[in-house]
């Protein structure tokens, strides 16, 4: 029987596009969703994100009882969990974006504007980069992959940062801790690179 894979949309994901790399990895039980009693039962869970912080947090609050069933299967059941850009941003304390917003609080740190250290290093950060490794965990390995961000994830403990890229400064491109991964990286717009990733934290067994 396919695992339940649970694509939430909350109105500010790129959701044709991740649906569509979830499908060409092979999962077959991939449901695009904005009930949170689907959320509650899904083995997987993946919530995409794109646009202003403070946006995404709205919207995503906005849908009754999401992120109480996001509590529930995340942090309590242990499903495993997977977020994308502003998805894995969300994760943290606080977004600062046209004001301070609240975040899940999933992984402590504070999302914040990307200060370019020089004035040859365009913001936002668009396109091709390294993704390095900076611990061994199952789901990140070194390669390039698709970024498009202005705001960076800055993590409050480095123990919870699992990947950095280089843009005229080091930068996040994955947190975590236990179930939960959030990779700054489109994976849906990553080719080859991308897709292995995905089909890894399908095979995943946190």
């Amino acid at each position: 029987m396919p695992e339940k894979i649970a694509l939430i949309d909350f109105g500010a994901g790129n959701l044709h596009s991740v649906h569509n790399a979830l499908i060409a990895t092979g999962a077959s039980g991939v449901v695009v969703t904005a009930d949170p009693d689907l959320v509650a039962a899904a083995d997987r869970i993946v919530l995409p994100g794109v646009g202003a912080f403070g946006a995404c947090r709205d919207a995503l609050a906005g849908i009754d009882g999401m992120i109480a069933a996001l509590e529930q299967r995340v942090r309590q059941e242990r499903a495993p969990f997977l977020g994308i850009c502003v998805g894995m941003q969300l994760l943290a304390d606080k977004g600062i974006e046209f004001g301070e917003h609240q975040g899940l609080g999933w992984i402590s740190g504070t999302v914040h504007a990307i200060e370019a250290p020089s004035a040859d290093i365009k913001i936002p950060h668009m396109g091709w980069n390294d993704v390095t490794p900076t611990a061994g965990h199952d789901l990140l390995e070194a390669g390039e992959a698709y970024y498009l961000h202005g705001y960076h994830f800055d993590a409050a403990n480095v123990d919870d940062i699992f990947a950095t890229t280089y843009h005229g400064m080091e930068l996040v491109s994955a947190v975590g801790r236990d179930n939960i991964v959030g990779v700054q990286f489109h994976p849906e717009k990553s080719q080859a690179y991308g897709l292995a990733f995905l089909k890894r934290f399908l095979e995943w067994k946190p």
